[in-house]
């Protein structure tokens, strides 16, 4: 999550849709905003003291978590966006994120389909800690009665001109460059390749309110 106060804004940071290469390129536009000595300064002190004083959101954290934290007419008066992916695509760069960044959690792992069962069908107590793309991402927008709260959604498919749109939202006289980060080596273009009929269906169940809400569908 990135918060600008000086620009009056609020990025949701849903894992696997972007977000790194959208905070690359907003991250410079905070450096002059009136908190930003005190922001860096609670992030320093939240990670040496283990997180534990809860003053800093999480890179991934829910939009109802400012929506609790920060006071209300702020929070309203902010512009709150996302961005979002195909379920079955976030799932394909969840598979070669985790063999880039923890190949260790994959020794027993041989193919996509076991990978798919490893992290959502067996009972393992920290299964989670494999990446942030467990949850549907409806799930980051929403409050506690359902309602979404953010006022842009992008698309990671169409992640360069939404972004654009996004920037001229916010009020910006100049569009920062997007860099292309965390891009996955040796993965296929098509994401439909990696599937099985079965593990198809499985992120059709698991990623259920996506498809509906957000208008994805395998094909």
């Amino acid at each position: 999550m990135l918060l600008s106060h000086r620009y009056r804004f609020l990025f949701v940071h849903i894992a696997k849709t972007g977000g790194t290469s959208i905070r690359s390129a907003l991250v410079k536009k905070t450096w002059a905003d009136p908190y930003r000595i005190a922001q860096y300064l609670c992030s320093r002190l939240s990670g040496l003291t283990g997180h534990r004083l809860g003053i800093k959101f999480p890179r991934h954290a829910k939009v109802i978590a400012a929506k609790e934290m920060l006071p209300g007419d702020f929070f309203d008066s902010l512009f709150k966006f996302a961005f979002v992916r195909n379920p079955w695509d976030l799932q394909v760069s969840s598979y070669h994120h985790v063999r880039r960044e923890r190949p260790h959690l994959l020794k027993n792992v041989s193919s996509f389909d076991e990978f798919l069962r490893f992290k959502f069908e067996e009972e393992r107590p920290f299964h989670y800690i494999l990446d942030a793309s467990t949850q549907p991402q409806w799930f980051s927008l929403i409050d506690l009665e359902g309602e979404c709260l953010v006022d842009y959604i992008g698309r990671f498919e169409n992640l360069e001109q939404d972004f654009i749109q996004v920037c001229k939202r916010i009020g910006f006289r100049k569009i920062p460059a997007l860099p292309h980060k965390r891009k996955a080596e040796g993965r296929r273009k098509d994401y439909r390749r990696y599937y099985s009929d079965g593990s198809a269906e499985l992120i059709a169940r698991r990623f259920e309110i996506d498809i509906k809400k957000l208008g994805y569908s395998f094909d």
